[in-house]
């Protein structure tokens, strides 16, 4: 399995998975040209991508959509009220959206959406699996009983880690800003990513830490608080922190 971060934050997300000879895009929220440059530097045509999962309509993970359609035929899969409600929808062939439901499949790997409490359309997050599992979750308030149980038994796991609530109350931001973020249909803070960790019955390989605030945390923060937490409750958890504006590999 091959997992590269190509970006991670407020400003853009996408992320690259490659399982059992199919290659999935995870999100388009950069521009197309450093989606497909990102892919070049790892040896990889983004003509040869087998499909693109969005997770919601925020522009932050769909800004290189219309661009990336325009430029290769590729499927895109996504619910139905994400599709309805992106800003791009027109611009984008409707023959290239496949609204999903429950389970798919996209050659050996079988593909589970799931729900995530986030202020968009129908938000989710996505478990694949074949003969190893992915699972990314990012863009939520809290982890839910069901997000919990969906992030378990990833050998890889994109989790947000999105900021630290101190931080983020003294910050600069307007009120109601703060609040959305603070919200259960907000982003993720620190401390409880890591006990979203805690709580896994099997430990991933590997967790990226992703979509980390610019104003609201840094990577050392971030790292220091989950791994400070991990560390008390005697785990031992290997942590890769993600970026904004360069691409993280996993081999």
């Amino acid at each position: 399995m091959q997992v590269s971060v190509l970006a991670s934050g407020s400003k853009g997300n996408a992320v690259y998975v490659e399982m059992d000879g199919v290659r999935l895009l995870l999100d388009a929220g950069i521009s197309a040209t450093r989606i497909k440059k990102g892919l070049a530097a790892e040896g990889i045509d983004a003509a040869s991508l087998d499909g693109v999962l969005i997770t919601h309509e925020h522009r932050d993970h769909i800004a290189g959509l219309v661009t990336l359609s325009k430029w290769y035929e590729l499927p895109i899969f996504t619910r139905r009220a994400t599709i309805e409600h992106m800003s791009c929808r027109s611009s984008i062939p409707a023959e290239r959206f496949h609204a999903i439901e429950g389970t798919f499949c996209i050659g050996d790997l079988t593909i589970d959406p799931f729900s995530i409490p986030h202020d968009a359309a129908d938000p989710v997050g996505y478990r694949i699996t074949g003969s190893s599992r992915c699972t990314l979750a990012t863009d939520l308030g809290f982890v839910t009983a069901s997000v919990q149980e969906a992030i378990d038994g990833a050998d890889v796991l994109v989790l947000e880690a999105n900021h630290d609530p101190e931080v983020l109350k003294h910050g600069d931001y307007p009120w109601a800003l703060k609040r959305r973020i603070l919200s259960n249909r907000g982003h993720l803070a620190n401390a409880d990513a890591a006990w979203a960790l805690v709580r896994m019955k099997k430990r991933p390989a590997h967790v990226f830490l992703a979509h980390l605030s610019e104003k609201n945390n840094t990577p050392e923060l971030a790292e220091n608080t989950v791994e400070e937490i991990l560390h008390r409750q005697g785990l031992d958890i290997p942590i890769c922190m993600t970026a904004q504006d360069r691409a993280v590999h996993l081999h």
